[in-house]
């Protein structure tokens, strides 16, 4: 069974095209997208060809429909999540597209995929980033130095200063897993997990106030539901340099099988994995 896993195309439609062009060609069972799926709100509004500025309907929607028509019953199977950069104001739209057949919005959501349950989870713990629609406070209230509080920045669908006080990415995740057996779990996240190689970002030597920045960005919550299920895989994005500076797209906790299809350069980073045989997965720059 052959299965992509892409992640953090924000928008670029070359990269889109190029996924397209190999679903067609390699007619996977199943595509997965990570998050950070949606071009920055001024490119969007400002770009001159009209199809592009409702990014959703006019070209994601659109396209993925395409593929349906064309592959018919060869069409794969899409689960998507989005990510910190995407506004949470386009969640109905997904949500509208995937009740008419486009995808499968997971987001805090666990769905049967043959012998498989696909568990999917969008929010990371704090950044310096000002758009707060998908982060949480990790295990704790603790933020690190240089980011911004879930109770500050802002956000594009208002939430209660209850949940952006107490809500945590542990607390989720306890709720989104309950008792399930994670044996066949197979986890789609933004957030990759805190202290491993999916996680490393570009930081080193600096300081805020004095403090000096964690190079590990990753979500302690993540890494601990994953020590504690041991689910069988875990797809990640979010740190877009982390594969460049370790060397590794993927990587292990215990009996968990960890890949990131993030990427820092202009190319897609395509994942391609059989989920009967993850120690053949491989990772190609289109």
């Amino acid at each position: 069974m052959l299965c992509f896993f892409v992640s953090d195309l924000h928008g670029h439609v070359d990269r889109y095209e190029k996924l397209f062009a190999a679903v067609l060609e390699q007619r996977p069972t199943a595509v997965f997208l990570g998050g950070d799926l949606l071009p920055n709100p001024w490119v969007a509004a400002n770009v001159v060809e009209p199809r592009h500025r409702d990014f959703v309907h006019g070209f994601l929607g659109t396209e993925f429909a395409q593929l349906r028509s064309v592959l018919g019953a060869e069409a794969p199977r899409v689960f998507l999540i989005l990510g910190n950069d995407d506004g949470r104001f386009q969640e109905p739209s997904f949500l509208s597209l995937a009740a008419a057949g486009c995808w499968e919005y997971v987001h805090d959501r666990r769905v049967a995929f043959f012998d498989w349950t696909v568990y999917g989870y969008s929010c990371v713990p704090p950044s310096p980033f000002q758009l707060k629609d998908w982060e949480r406070y990790d295990v704790s209230r603790f933020i690190d130095p240089g980011c911004v509080s879930p109770e500050e920045g802002m956000r594009s669908v208002p939430v209660s200063p209850e949940v952006a006080r107490y809500a945590t990415i542990a607390k989720d995740l306890d709720s989104l897993v309950g008792e399930d057996d994670m044996t066949r779990a197979i986890f789609l996240f933004h957030a990759p997990p805190y202290q491993t190689d999916l996680d490393r970002a570009a930081l080193d030597g600096m300081t805020v106030d004095h403090a000096p920045l964690d190079v590990h960005i990753g979500s302690i919550a993540v890494r601990r539901m994953i020590e504690c299920r041991q689910p069988y895989l875990s797809l990640h994005g979010h740190v877009h340099e982390a594969p460049r500076i370790t060397g590794q797209w993927r990587g292990r906790i215990g009996r968990t099988q960890l890949f990131t299809a993030a990427h820092d350069g202009p190319e897609l980073a395509l994942v391609r994995f059989d989920p009967a045989a993850l120690d053949a997965a491989e990772r190609t720059l289109l």
